[in-house]
């Protein structure tokens, strides 16, 4: 059986759970990875018990974050454009889309590297890291994460969607799991042994960028081991810059990437916000955001797993299927993102102090009481995303668009001033969930009927087909 062979066998004929799981438990297990190794970061940088270099860490990720929303611009709208090509049986269309992808996130990821680059200062100082003690630790973070790293980070998240695309999402999930242990690895390492006291913050950045390094090499060599296997290709060519394909890649990576940009642009407002309350506060609720995102990221997981599998089934015009894997998928997804919340809500105390000193008494009592209010979120996000993802690899970009911007945006931005006027610092959190909560029914009111449309029409034609 070649590779052409088993993807039409993974997609098509598998029984639904065990693909929905084959695809999606790796890709979940590589994005558990990723949140703990972004934890293993604030954890280590916690242990130097300065405020200043955990709020550092924090202001800056929404910047190191936004190499996500390219990654996905270019790779979830690669892989939307590319599944779909599969389910149609058109391998020059992969090859197509596959090259565009690659050059396009190469190059978009060199200019954003370039602008932070030449606009570090202004940069740190619009994503709340103002304060002069938290200025230079932050702007030491961007330079080495995001200028010096960025290319390897952003390409790597890139190639591990590709690969994803043809139904390797263990290999995929391989690499970011790489990435993420290394990092683990090396934070130590380069924190406190290799470099002297006072650069722990140069020491993370070192770790992250060298680990990222490190796993898109291994993307190339997987690559490169499937190259005579795979449809995917990426010789720069004219035929790559079809309208019709450009237009695939945009319509489903656009709102997977302002997803990300606006969750950064929201982070950014909302770490400014709280800035006015001291850097006690910004330190808890950093922390706080990055346990909460362990929900998030296995959700991220869960539907980017099974992307590949909806988009097939939807170009095949298999509706039952598709269907099958949307709800089994998003009610696993939902499913634990309630068991991450209890376990925030049981634990909120405990889990803080493992990344915030004891003495810092004021720190915790804020990150605690901030992870109590962003947990409540997590199962109607789940949801959301879920529904989210799904527009994506059905290649419905305008509903996916109009989604992504509710949910980080739209609501949530403006709902900060307004709660913050109501109940400083404890309603500038809440903000979030609210809005999870609205964006969730939205997204249900745009499903039910677009799934039922295609349900039904599936089952007409099975049946004229039987008659």
């Amino acid at each position: 059986m070649d590779q052409w062979e088993e993807k039409h066998e993974i997609f098509e004929q598998g029984p639904i759970l065990q693909t929905v799981v084959r695809l999606a438990f790796p890709t979940v297990i590589g994005q558990i990875i990723l949140v703990i190794y972004n934890m293993a970061d604030t954890f280590f940088i916690g242990l130097t018990g300065s405020d200043a270099k955990l709020t550092a860490a924090t202001v800056c990720m929404p910047a190191f974050m936004f190499l996500s929303a390219i990654s996905n611009l270019f790779g979830i709208g690669g892989s939307s454009v590319i599944s779909r090509a599969l389910g149609s049986d058109d391998r020059e269309r992969v090859q197509k889309a596959s090259a565009f992808a690659t050059w396009g996130c190469l190059a978009l990821t060199l200019c954003y590297a370039l602008f932070t680059l030449t606009c570090a200062d202004l940069f740190i100082d619009l994503l709340g890291g103002k304060a002069a003690e938290v200025h230079a630790y932050a702007r030491n973070y961007l330079m080495i994460t995001v200028t010096i790293g960025g290319l390897a980070t952003a390409m790597s998240t890139f190639f591990s969607h590709l690969i994803r695309s043809e139904g390797h999402s263990l290999q995929a999930s391989a690499g970011i799991m790489l990435g993420g242990l290394l990092n683990i690895g090396l934070d130590p390492l380069f924190m406190f042994v290799l470099l002297p006291p006072g650069q722990e913050i140069i020491g993370a950045a070192a770790a992250t960028a060298l680990s990222n390094l490190c796993a898109l090499l291994y993307f190339l060599y997987v690559l490169r081991r499937y190259h005579g296997q795979s449809a995917l290709r990426f010789t720069p060519s004219r035929a790559m810059m079809e309208r019709s394909v450009v237009a695939g890649v945009f319509s489903a990576g656009l709102p997977a990437c302002l997803m990300t940009l606006f969750e950064n642009i929201s982070y950014a407002v909302l770490d400014n916000l709280m800035a006015a309350y001291g850097v006690a506060c910004q330190a808890g609720l950093g922390v706080a955001k990055k346990i909460n995102m362990l929900a998030h990221c296995i959700v991220r997981g869960m539907s980017q797993g099974v992307l590949p599998l909806i988009g097939y089934n939807y170009a095949a015009k298999n509706f039952r299927r598709m269907k099958q894997s949307v709800l089994y998928s998003g009610a696993m997804s939902v499913l634990l993102a309630l068991l991450c919340m209890a376990a925030c809500l049981l634990f909120n105390q405990e889990l803080v102090s493992v990344f915030i000193q004891d003495s810092n008494v004021e720190s915790i009592g804020h990150g605690a009481r901030f992870l109590r209010i962003l947990c409540l979120g997590g199962p109607f996000s789940a949801c959301a995303y879920a529904i989210i993802s799904f527009f994506q690899a059905t290649g419905k970009g305008m509903r996916s668009f109009e989604l992504a911007i509710l949910r980080k945006g739209v609501l949530d931005i403006p709902m900060m001033f307004l709660l913050n006027a109501l109940l400083p610092v404890n309603g500038i959190v809440m903000a979030t969930p609210i809005t999870d909560v609205i964006c969730c029914v939205v997204a249900l009111v745009m499903f039910i009927p677009f799934l039922k449309r295609h349900t039904d029409s599936g089952e007409e034609a099975a049946a004229a087909q039987r008659s």
